[in-house]
């Protein structure tokens, strides 16, 4: 299936000499949609993976039903303040300033085979924090996977050792 045709392109969003893609005309689409998380569970059916964890917020929508037919658990990674026990946080920078993530510290087992899922790699700062709260929690990573990567950011570069898999990329 043609993705790249689902996925509307708007200049200068959310700031000037920024062209953002907007999934949410992807995501609409139920044939679209459905080969989309198809495809997911195709590529990572036979890796043994206990936990699926979705990147808030988008991650979410992917990391949910990609859990469901992978036969694992969903883990959300969540911003800071969002999740109620006992959690590990990570502060990472960002283009212009810093910001933090978070997972229940008993979110994931020692050892247990997980999957990250975003809707988008771009700078690889958010997954690279991603990966390294599930290494505390002393979780094997299976991969990191993702809609969408723009390969001009090389946030793959960041993600220290984890198979990066990606549906789609621009240049």
């Amino acid at each position: 299936m043609d993705f790249k045709s689902l996925i509307r392109e708007i200049q200068d969003f959310p700031k000037p000499g920024i062209l953002f893609y907007d999934i949410t005309t992807l995501l609409k689409d139920s044939k679209g949609f459905q080969q989309l998380i198809q495809d997911l569970t195709d590529y990572y059916r036979n890796e043994r993976i206990s936990k699926v964890v979705g990147i808030e917020s988008r991650g979410f929508i992917l990391g949910g039903p990609l859990a469901f037919n992978l036969n694992a658990g969903f883990v959300p990674v969540r911003k800071p303040g969002k999740l109620p026990a006992d959690v590990f946080e990570v502060k990472y920078n960002l283009e212009y300033g810093s910001n933090s993530l978070s997972i229940h510290r008993d979110a994931i087992d020692l050892g247990e085979r997980v999957l990250v899922v975003d809707d988008l790699l771009a700078t690889g700062g958010t997954a690279a924090a991603t990966v390294h709260l599930l290494r505390q929690l002393g979780a094997e990573i299976v991969g990191c996977a993702f809609m969408v990567e723009l390969l001009e950011l090389q946030g793959r570069e960041k993600l220290d050792g984890c198979a990066v898999h990606s549906l789609l990329s621009y240049p």
